[in-house]
């Protein structure tokens, strides 16, 4: 471990963990572990989650239009990242981030079994608890990565990109699963697979709790006993209050899907900008963690048109698969929700090295916003290559070979590994010591208004052209991507001390 008083503080680490995992800290293979699990549970269930919502009641779905599908499915990711504000605030202030994770974790596992019982009702009382636990766990986790590092480690870069490689390594396990299941057996198999893996990922996160930075304390700038009280009874009734209303609102016929979806992308833009100016004024904030934070504006955008581009793998793309794709490849046939898969077994393969050559090449290596610039301008590029075998069709019965959807996730997953490695690994350097974790939570926002975007735009899949829909979303993220590389002087300044 890369802090001091290790022979003092019983909450560290043995010193002997510092390199015992690739050269890394132990600590890391544990939240590594972790996120194995838990996105094998996640993205496993993504997978055929539109699927689900798109495929026929005789067949176990919920016969929605594809747009629709597409666009609840963006309503649920959206919902995931705006409650990790939630997380990131009550571990700062209640529950710590080990304790954090570990009852995210439980919650989420709970979701994934309400999900594995077959109705309606179970499936949006499941994706409600995984919204709140993945809240709890998302913005934590990654906070307690950046813990088990000095910010001036240079291992730090490349640490986060192991990180990313076991989350992929999920990635690709859980769609292979939950897909195989939804394929041959029915979606709540599926479901069933994602609640077995959180479960196993719960276990050995427990067990390898004593390489955890911290894994005694409390909340970092806990609130007074009688402050903190009032909050969790203010959070209790809180919730309460906002189920009964949606549940009378939905019970009169105002609260439709739609109305629910549109709300959730309103509050997607509107919490973001609170939070920044929140940071902004906070007095707890110095001048110079002030000026950091403007920089952080800009990868916080980037991020958001990476992630419209990314999220969409599991949504539009997945519907293209099943209706346009060829699902063999040398005469084996398999689920088009495999395909899901390709995209992660790329960053496993990708995520290594990336993460050498960052450990070769130092303090040589590019800019943390130029690596994030080439991720976006990829993304850009795996929506621009789906114009080519989507157009000059007569009608939409065509079916394309399957590499084009493999070349799309290959362009797509290098720019993952370099977009969100160096963004979160920023993120941990560029927050302002009180709102540690509020500011990782502040980086999920992002994701949450990427998804916010999408569930509006990807109502327009199916009403539009393919080659259209591809094209001009591409041709955005490509030409914001070119815009952050242009602002690369400024960045490299106002930065200090990401390099």
């Amino acid at each position: 471990m890369s802090h001091t008083a290790h022979d003092t503080d019983p909450t560290q680490p043995a010193p002997g963990d510092d390199h015992a995992f690739f050269g890394q800290p132990r600590g890391l293979m544990t939240l590594s572990g972790l996120e194995v699990w838990e996105r094998f549970s996640f993205l496993g269930m993504q997978a055929i989650l539109v699927l689900y919502f798109a495929d026929t009641v005789a067949h176990g779905g919920l016969d929605m239009e594809p747009g629709t599908a597409a666009s609840v499915s963006a309503a649920y990711g959206t919902l995931v990242y705006l409650v990790s504000v939630a997380g990131g605030w009550l571990a700062d202030r209640i529950l710590g981030s080990y304790r954090a994770v570990l009852y995210g974790g439980i919650l989420i596992a709970c979701g994934h079994y309400a999900m594995a019982v077959p109705t309606a009702t179970m499936t949006w009382v499941g994706l409600g608890l995984i919204s709140a636990g993945t809240g709890l766990l998302k913005p934590n986790v990654a906070t307690m990565v950046g813990k088990l590092y000095r910010t001036d480690d240079e291992r730090r870069d490349a640490g986060f990109a192991l990180y990313y490689m076991g989350i992929n390594i999920g990635a690709f396990l859980g769609p292979l699963i939950t897909g195989w299941l939804g394929d041959h057996a029915s979606w709540h198999w599926g479901f069933s697979a994602a609640a077995f893996g959180m479960t196993l990922g719960l276990i050995q996160y427990v067990l390898g709790r004593r390489h955890l930075a911290g894994r005694k304390h409390s909340a970092e700038f806990p609130l007074a006993p009688e402050a903190k009280r009032t909050v969790v009874w203010r959070i209790v009734l809180g919730v309460v209050v906002v189920a009964v209303v949606a549940t009378v609102l939905a019970l009169v016929g105002w609260l439709t899907m739609d109305r629910f979806v549109d709300v959730l992308t309103v509050i997607s833009v509107i919490a973001p900008v609170v939070y920044f100016v929140v940071m902004f004024r906070s007095p707890q904030v110095t001048p110079e963690e002030r000026g950091r934070l403007r920089p952080y504006v800009v990868l916080f955008l980037a991020s958001v048109v990476f992630n419209f581009i990314l999220f969409q793998a599991y949504s539009t793309m997945m519907l293209l698969a099943s209706t346009n794709a060829r699902t063999e490849i040398f005469g084996f046939h398999f689920p088009a929700s495999w395909y899901a898969s390709a995209l992660g077994a790329f960053e496993v393969a990708l995520a290594p090295v990336v993460a050498a050559v960052w450990a070769k090449m130092g303090p040589r290596q590019p800019h943390a916003s130029n690596k994030i610039a080439i991720g976006v301008i990829l993304g850009g590029l795996s929506f621009l290559l789906m114009v080519l075998p989507t157009s000059g069709h007569a009608d939409d019965s065509y079916k394309m070979a399957a590499w084009w959807i493999v070349g799309s996730y290959l362009l797509l997953g290098l720019g993952d590994i370099l977009l969100e490695t160096s963004g979160m690994s920023a993120t941990t350097k560029l927050a302002p010591k009180a709102f540690a974790s509020q500011t990782m939570a502040l980086w999920f926002l992002s994701l949450a208004l990427a998804n916010g975007i999408q569930a509006q735009i990807v109502k327009l899949y199916g009403e539009v052209s393919n080659p259209a829909y591809f094209g001009v979303n591409g041709a955005i993220a490509v030409v914001a991507g070119v815009a952050v590389i242009a602002a690369a002087p400024w960045l490299k300044r106002t930065m200090h001390p990401v390099h």
